[in-house]
């Protein structure tokens, strides 16, 4: 029988010998003494006390089997006598059910002890001690009974449980790490509250970017791709914090009572051994296996996961209670994805009414994956200039609240002022800062420099290691605390060493065990460290004093992004001339990133042997990884520092064909290679509107202002798809020279125009204004009045979120206006003027 199997069918006999200590009737809707409920006492008895020793001795059988306590032929009678003592005093203990349920079983065991003072007189102290063991197992098995029976007791024990988990949610999450802060003695971590930036996100249905928390609105079921570093994993912990406190934003009230359930696909543990070999304790039966609800908690390894009550995440599921956080799909190995999506369908489907919100890398799932589960998909949507300006203030705002030198504050205005200047003005700069952690890092290398940044991702990261790893400590003038002082590069080493054996044994996260391990092994090789501790001490030191690793749960370590395991991945491949490791995984998703950086961190001679090793053909591989080695090739030059001209060139000559997508899932795919796609596609001149459309698709995709000279060669088009989505690329680009050079130049028929700022307000009146206009962003109504053109304007699709602010009578001041557009979210509209028509859309 299979492991799992045998443990249901033992607990199940168990769950039935206690069943029959207990009379089938008795109140529900209140406590009730034990005492009245037991079957060998008072009027309704079912057993006699001849059946305790009976029910007692299958119970010492199956009990000792599932707690692994050995019993002998000569000590199971005594321990069968202790037992049926034990269960007799149930008919005396002074214990209503729900006091014992709330005691637990330990100290409910404890009360039966001193009930029975005479179970372990005949007992030698060994077996003594299992009849301690045992009685508590049984406790448990009983508790678990009562709190079942009663609807009374199972109320009250969720209704507490539930408390303090959200409380403890609160705690877990409620605070996110903004890289670098801690410089200058501030905190390393900042309430999610101060520090939260409200995140865009978007459809590949060409509809208008919307915040995240309105796009989430109304809706049940989300698979969430973004980018690493986009901020998927601080928007879950987001929703968790705000539904546990109950502090939810107006769009969002329909999640309030909702249990949250965090679950980090990295936490479902792979059984067996690693892929290096060593072993692994097994968690689950199968590798990856999604965990049935009752098992949520201890699979993400709450702290508390034993004391929730029997059966209460069923009940909450069951109930269409549950807000279920899946993060991080692309965490999960390739090859045990589709496990994850059986449950995926599955799941939602047995307990219908709850929330699912799923998020994954955009490469490690296909469009689709989860639509016919009637899973809407979105996209985090790289920060637009306004995003990036926003989080630049908040982290200096930030930074400010432990700043009381007025030297000091000045120096950090002026180093926002010009970081702002920066990003703005140096292309490489903006390149760089397009979601929250990057945004981060430079914020922090800007400050912690004096003004002065590197350029390029390499040196970034590069930059970065030396701030956490080296300067910080040294600008707060720190001895070490733990006696330990490693320079930067045994560290760094060391940290290589965590980095490469998550690479090779496809984890985002290991055993503090592996890690000791894993230390000890390579500490020999690291003198400077060794000398100075062992793995243990090493390892604390790494832990606390780098700010790059961090333990989620006890027992476990990560780091505290998945870019430095990445990059330091990428440094210990490329130490250890491993390019053959690289080419034989490069079809793997979840390696892309590891390959790009080993290109920029590789030699001339190292980075062409890469890429010929991607081109190459290889026995036995399938078409679509064949392709996608090929693009990786491609979307690895530019980080490619000095390369030979004729493989540069070779590079093109192999994928030029493989850049003619022939849907617009193969369109949007090929905007993850970056700009230099840009100079392989094809002169859409004499393309079909067909093909045009997808050309435009992957050059939109792509969020470098480098994309607009390709552009202007698709803006005559009359196919009102390409018109469209060149339309709704605006705001990824320079404002002024994407109006007109772009904007300018489309034709306006039957076209909405999209405006998600003030800038493009502005820009779009200085064209003349348009017909139809959509507005994505939450302008106010004096700067519409202000900024459309009355005298044009014949269609509005106001795509925000009115909010509160639901009166439309200042659209009085648009003479020609017919159509209105809504979302189905403002459809409570007043005061829009007589012989306007109003549509409201879908969710």
């Amino acid at each position: 029988m299979d492991p799992a199997d045998a443990a249901a069918a033992a607990d199940a006999a168990i769950a039935t010998l206690v069943q029959q200590l207990f009379v089938a009737d008795g109140p529900v809707d209140r406590p009730v003494r034990i005492a009245s409920l037991v079957a060998f006492q008072g009027d309704h008895r079912t057993l006699t006390e001849r059946d305790l020793p009976r029910i007692a001795s299958a119970l010492v059988d199956d009990v000792a089997k599932e707690i692994d306590e050995e019993t002998t032929d000569q000590t199971r009678p005594a321990l069968t006598d202790a037992l049926a003592r034990t269960l007799h005093s149930l008919g005396t203990v002074d214990l209503d059910d729900l006091r014992a349920v709330r005691l637990g079983p330990e100290a409910f065991a404890r009360h039966l002890a001193v009930a029975a003072p005479d179970a372990d007189e005949e007992l030698d102290p060994a077996d003594a001690h299992t009849h301690a063991s045992l009685r508590e197992a049984v406790c448990a098995h009983i508790l678990r009974f009562l709190t079942l029976r009663s609807p009374f007791v199972t109320a009250a024990e969720d209704a507490a449980f539930e408390e303090r988990y959200a409380q403890d949610i609160i705690a877990a999450h409620d605070h996110l790490t903004i890289y670098g802060i801690d410089l200058a003695h501030s905190p390393d971590s900042w309430p999610l509250d101060a520090a939260y930036l409200s995140l865009e996100t978007e459809t590949d249905g060409g509809g208008p970017s919307a915040p995240a928390e309105q796009a989430l609105a109304g809706r049940t079921r989300v698979l969430l791709w973004g980018v690493a570093g986009s901020g998927k994993t601080t928007l879950v912990q987001r929703l968790a914090v705000s539904v546990a406190r109950g502090d939810l934003p107006a769009p969002l009230e329909g999640l309030r009572g909702r249990v949250p359930f965090v679950l980090p696909v990295r936490r479902f543990r792979r059984a067996g051994p690693n892929r290096d070999g060593s072993p692994e304790p097994n968690t689950f039966p199968e590798p990856n296996t999604f965990p049935e609800p009752d098992a949520f908690l201890s699979a993400v390894r709450y702290p508390h996961a034993a004391a929730q009550p029997p059966g209460w995440a069923e009940r909450v599921l069951s109930h269409g209670r549950g807000l279920l956080l899946v993060d991080g799909v692309d965490e999960a190995p390739e090859e045990e994805r589709e496990r994850l999506r059986e449950a995926l369908r599955e799941l939602p489907t047995r307990y219908p009414g709850n929330v699912w919100l799923v998020t994954s890398r955009p490469s490690a799932v296909r469009e689709n994956w989860l639509a016919s589960e009637r899973f809407t998909e979105l996209k985090l949507s790289p920060l637009s200039r306004e995003g990036v300006t926003a989080f630049i203030r908040r982290w200096h705002a930030a930074a400010r609240q432990d700043i009381t030198d007025r030297a000091d504050l000045d120096r950090l205005s002026g180093y926002e002022e010009t970081l702002l200047d920066a990003v703005r003005i140096t292309r490489d700069l903006g390149r760089l800062a397009t979601n929250p952690l990057m945004c981060g890092l430079l914020c922090a290398l800007h400050r912690d420099r004096r003004g002065y940044l590197p350029r390029g991702r390499k040196a970034l990261y590069d930059a970065a290691l030396s701030m956490l790893l080296e300067r910080r400590d040294r600008e707060r003038a720190m001895l070490p605390p733990d006696g330990i002082d490693l320079p930067q590069e045994p560290k760094i080493q060391l940290l290589q060493k965590l980095a490469h054996w998550m690479l090779v044994n496809g984890r985002s996260e290991m055993d503090r065990a592996t890690a000791l391990e894993t230390l000890g092994r390579h500490l020999p090789a690291i003198p400077h460290a060794a000398r100075q501790g062992g793995p243990e001490e090493i390892y604390r030191h790494l832990l606390n004093r780098t700010g790059l690793l961090r333990e989620p749960t006890p027992g476990s370590v990560d780091f505290v992004h998945r870019t430095f395991q990445d990059y330091l991945s990428a440094r210990a491949v490329v130490e250890r001339h491993d390019f053959d490791f690289l080419i034989d995984h490069a079809h793997l998703d979840d390696w892309e990133e590891v390959i790009r950086m080993s290109v920029a961190l590789a030699r001339p001679d190292e980075c062409a042997y890469l890429l010929e090793g991607l081109l190459a053909a290889r026995k036995d591989a399938r078409p679509v990884h064949a392709r996608h080695r090929k693009l990786l090739a491609a979307a690895c030059l530019e980080h490619a520092t000095e390369l030979d001209p004729e493989v540069r060139s070779r590079v093109h000559r192999y994928t030029r064909d493989l850049v003619r997508p022939t849907s617009l899932e193969g369109a949007r795919a090929l905007g993850w290679i970056g700009p230099i796609v840009l100079e392989m596609l094809p002169d859409p001149a004499g393309v079909s509107d067909e093909e045009a459309h997808r050309l435009a698709v992957t050059a939109t995709s792509i969020a470098d202002d480098r994309a607009i000279d390709y552009l202007v060669r698709l803006r005559d088009r009359a196919s009102w798809a390409v018109r469209a989505q060149l339309a709704g690329a605006w705001r990824r680009y320079d404002t002024d020279r994407y109006a007109e050079e772009i904007i300018a130049h489309l034709d306006e028929r039957e076209l909405d125009f999209p405006v998600s700022d003030l800038e493009e307000l502005r820009a779009l009146r200085r064209l003349g204004g348009r017909p139809c206009v959509q507005v994505a962003g939450a302008l106010t109504p004096e700067q519409l009045a202000e900024g459309l053109v009355a005298e044009r304007l014949t269609e509005l699709w106001l795509a925000y979120d009115l909010g509160a602010d639901l009166d439309l009578s200042w659209l009085a001041v648009f003479p020609r206006l017919e159509i209105l557009r809504l979302s189905h979210r403002n459809a409570e509209v007043t005061g829009v003027p007589e012989g306007v028509q109003v549509i409201v859309a879908g969710p």
